[in-house]
C-alpha cells in the first residue's frame, strides 16, 4: 500500500498548503509520493527536501521585488513571474533550495503540466531539480501571462488548466490513500470561464482552448471522485473552511501570512484524524 499527497495550485492561494506542508515536516508525517499542481509543486518540493518555513520566508523577504511576481515582469520580460529571480537566484543562491536533501528523499515527486499541443496533463517525475527546474516552472506558468516552457519535447504551461486536482492519476499510478491538500473552501464549484480571450491567443493550439472550455467540469468532477473516496477511507482532505481574502498575485504580507496560519491551524486541527488515518509506516 503506498500514500500519497496532492497539492493544488492556485497562486498565493498556495501559501496555505506552505503552511499545511510545514506543520507535517514538524510531525513527521512522510509519504511514498507528492503530486503536485504549479503553486502546489512549488511548495511541494520544499517538503521533499525538508526546509520547514522556506516557502514563507522567502515570499515574505521578496515578494515585493519587481523580479518576483509582477506587472513590470510581465511588460518587461513576457512574464508575471520572473524567470531568472524565482527559478534560478533564488533557490540557488538568496534561499538556497536542499537539492541533495532532494535527490536523497526517498519520496516520489511529481510536477502537474498541461501539454498545449495535445490539451492533456503530463504528470512529470521530478528526480533532479537543478536539470529539470523548467519542468517546475512549466507546471507554474499560468496562461496568458506565461510564456509557454520547452521541455523534453512537449509545449508546456501550468498545470491546473488539465488537471488541478489529480487524485485520479494518482490512483492510477498505484497509491492507495492519498492526502489532498486544496486551497479552495469546502463547498467551492468551479463556474465556466470566458473563453474568448484563449481563443485569440492560443488559437494555434485548439486542443489547449477546448481544455480550458472544459476546466470547470474537471474540476468539479475531481471534487466529485474525492468526495466518494472520502466515504470509503482512501483519503483525507484538508482545506479552507471559507473562502480566504488572498488574491492570486497577493502583495499584502500580513494577508500572505494569515494564509499561512491558516494552513497551519487546519493542519493542527486533523492532525489527530489524520495519524489515526495513516499507516504506521508513514508516521
Amino acid at each position: 500500500m503506498k500514500t500519497g499527497l496532492v497539492l493544488e495550485g492556485g497562486a498565493m492561494r498556495g501559501i496555505y498548503t506552505a503552511g499545511v506542508l510545514d506543520v507535517f515536516l514538524e510531525q513527521g508525517i512522510k509519504f511514498d509520493g507528492v503530486i503536485g499542481v504549479s503553486a502546489g509543486a512549488l511548495h511541494g518540493c520544499s517538503f521533499v527536501s525538508g526546509q520547514k518555513g522556506r516557502s514563507l520566508r522567502y515570499f515574505k523577504k521578496y515578494r515585493n521585488d519587481k523580479h518576483f511576481m509582477s506587472w513590470w515582469s510581465f511588460l518587461h520580460t513576457g512574464e508575471v513571474v520572473g524567470k531568472q529571480f524565482c527559478y534560478h537566484d533564488i533557490p540557488e543562491r538568496l534561499d538556497p533550495f536542499d537539492y541533495e536533501a532532494f535527490v536523497r528523499s526517498d519520496t516520489a515527486f511529481y510536477a502537474t503540466c498541461t501539454n498545449v499541443e495535445t490539451g492533456k496533463a503530463e504528470y512529470i517525475k521530478i528526480t533532479d531539480m537543478l536539470s529539470q527546474i523548467d519542468a517546475m516552472r512549466a507546471s507554474a506558468s499560468m496562461p496568458y501571462v506565461s510564456r509557454i516552457v520547452e521541455y523534453d519535447g512537449m509545449k508546456l504551461l501550468d498545470g491546473g488548466c488539465a488537471d488541478s486536482i489529480p487524485v485520479e492519476a494518482f490512483r492510477k499510478m498505484g497509491y492507495d490513500r492519498i492526502v489532498v491538500v486544496l486551497t479552495r473552501e469546502a463547498g467551492f464549484v468551479k463556474k465556466p470561464e470566458n473563453i474568448r480571450m484563449a481563443e485569440i491567443r492560443y488559437h494555434k493550439y485548439p486542443e489547449f482552448v477546448h481544455t480550458l472550455q472544459n476546466r470547470h467540469k474537471v474540476y468539479n468532477h475531481s471534487l466529485e471522485v474525492l468526495k466518494e473516496m472520502e466515504k470509503t477511507g482512501e483519503a483525507f482532505v484538508i482545506q479552507p473552511d471559507k473562502k480566504m481574502d488572498i488574491s492570486r498575485m497577493e502583495t499584502d504580507l500580513n494577508v500572505i501570512q494569515q494564509a499561512y496560519d491558516l494552513g497551519s491551524r487546519d493542519a493542527r486541527i486533523r492532525m489527530r484524524a489524520l495519524k489515526e488515518w495513516m499507516p504506521q509506516g508513514n508516521l
